[in-house]
C-alpha cells in the first residue's frame, strides 16, 4: 500500500537518493551536482509555508518511492497565484503502474485547495513518459523554448505545461499556508 504524506527533514537523505541520477545521467534536471541531503533538507524548509513538498512512501517501512513538489514559479510579486511543480520517482518504481499518478494528483488537489491558480511544469525535451502524465493530469502544453539547457554534451529543448487549479478571479484570492490545508486527495 502506498501512503501520501508531506515531506519531512527526514526525509530529505531518500530524496537526494531518487534525485541524484536524474542530476547525474539524464537531461531530466539540468543541474549539474546532486544537491546533498543537507541541501535538499535546506530546499525543504525555505519554501516560505506555502509550497508543499509530498512523499509518496511504502505504508509498513516508509521507505520513500517518489517526491513531488511545488515552489514559486518566478519572484516577482503578481507571480504569486502560480506554481512550478515537479515530480521525482525512485530507480524501482515501475512506470505506468499509477504510482507517479497518485503522487502527482495530491500535489494538484492540495495546491487548488490552497486557492493556487496556475501550475506550470517545465520538462526537458525529449520526455514522452513526463509529457503523458502531466497531460494525463490536465496539463497542456503552453510553449517551447529552444536550446535552454547544454548538458551532457548537447543541447536541449524545454517545454512549458501549464494547468489551472482556480479560475483567476478578480480580485484573486490570496494563496494559503500549506500548513493551513495540509496534504489533500487524491480524490
Amino acid at each position: 500500500m502506498i501512503r501520501i504524506r508531506a515531506a519531512e527533514p527526514k526525509d530529505a537523505t531518500q530524496i537526494a537518493a531518487i534525485y541524484m541520477p536524474y542530476v547525474t545521467t539524464t537531461a531530466i534536471s539540468f543541474e549539474t551536482t546532486p544537491p546533498t541531503p543537507e541541501e535538499m533538507a535546506q530546499r525543504m524548509t525555505s519554501c516560505d509555508g506555502y509550497y508543499p513538498w509530498l512523499v509518496a512512501t511504502t505504508e509498513d517501512d516508509d521507505a520513500v518511492m517518489g517526491y513531488a513538489y511545488a515552489g514559486k514559479f518566478r519572484e516577482r510579486p503578481a507571480y504569486r497565484y502560480t506554481v512550478e511543480t515537479s515530480i521525482y520517482l525512485g530507480g524501482n518504481v515501475q512506470r505506468g503502474q499509477g504510482f507517479g499518478r497518485l503522487l502527482y494528483s495530491a500535489l494538484i488537489e492540495t495546491l487548488t485547495k490552497q486557492d493556487f491558480t496556475q501550475a506550470i511544469a517545465v520538462l526537458s525535451l525529449p520526455n514522452e513518459y513526463s509529457i503523458g502524465l502531466h497531460e494525463s493530469l490536465g496539463f497542456r502544453r503552453a510553449g517551447v523554448c529552444r536550446e535552454m539547457g547544454f548538458k551532457n554534451g548537447q543541447w536541449y529543448d524545454i517545454g512549458m505545461w501549464q494547468r489551472e487549479l482556480n479560475e483567476a478571479a478578480n480580485p484573486p484570492l490570496d494563496p494559503k499556508p500549506f500548513k493551513d490545508v495540509g496534504v489533500v486527495g487524491p480524490s
